[in-house]
């Protein structure tokens, strides 16, 4: 079950706390939240699925609707999440172009195949392990045939990486997965699966994020995205 009291309670200071526990890097939060848009972005492009209606499955207090007007301007944007509060910040932050929708239950409060894309940035390591499959053939529902899934997580074979979830105090009951072991999970319903490995280089070594595009098989970046269609 996703916790909403959890989530609840750190959404007020949720944007100070994640510039508090990324400073290491260099950069603050809107530099992430950019990154995956983007990386978003390629994999669409690169798959030439569609992306005129997409899913943000836990979107939290909203950090990436910026980016969705920039990368995807002509999409119609669901942002999706368990906490109410997140939801009301989210809205006030990014009133009138959007859709909401609580999630209550074990289930997303929207019909069949009603999304093209699914995207999710880190959420699956606040779900319980045991609770993945039930989200993952809930995602799968709600996707249309041949539409896109995209998640991005926190890899924790990074020892940065480890450090930020283990000091963060909304990540306190967080359990990161590894890429392949996600991987596996994904192969019931899901077809394609392209694991992509990113973020190798702080801000100090910026000149050098040049190369990051040519690592993404190497499974030391900060973070993985795991892309997959329906079939």
């Amino acid at each position: 079950m996703l916790n909403q009291v959890e989530f609840d309670k750190f959404a007020d200071q949720y944007h100070q706390q994640h510039l508090k526990n990324i400073a290491i890097t260099g950069e603050d939060p809107a530099y992430f939240s950019e990154y995956k848009i983007r990386e978003l972005r390629r994999i669409i492009n690169l798959r030439q699925v569609s992306s005129e209606s997409i899913f943000d499955f836990g979107c939290g207090i909203g950090n990436s609707i910026e980016w969705f007007r920039k990368y995807f301007g002509m999409s119609e944007i669901t942002c999706g999440d368990v906490s109410l509060r997140s939801l009301e910040i989210c809205q006030s932050r990014f009133p009138d172009h959007e859709n909401y929708l609580h999630i209550k239950g074990e289930q997303i409060p929207c019909n069949d195949a009603t999304f093209d894309v699914v995207f999710s940035s880190c959420v699956f390591h606040h779900i319980p392990h045991e609770d993945h499959s039930l989200w993952l053939n809930e995602l799968w529902r709600v996707t249309r045939p041949g539409g896109l899934l995209v998640i991005f997580e926190h890899n924790p074979l990074n020892p940065l990486t480890q450090r930020a979830v283990n000091t963060c105090p909304f990540d306190e009951n967080a359990k990161l997965i590894r890429a392949k072991k996600f991987r596996h999970s994904l192969l019931n319903n899901w077809q394609n699966h392209q694991i992509d490995y990113q973020i190798f280089f702080p801000r100090i070594l910026s000149a050098l994020r040049p190369l990051e595009a040519s690592l993404r098989w190497l499974p030391m970046g900060a973070q993985y995205s795991i892309s997959a269609q329906k079939s």
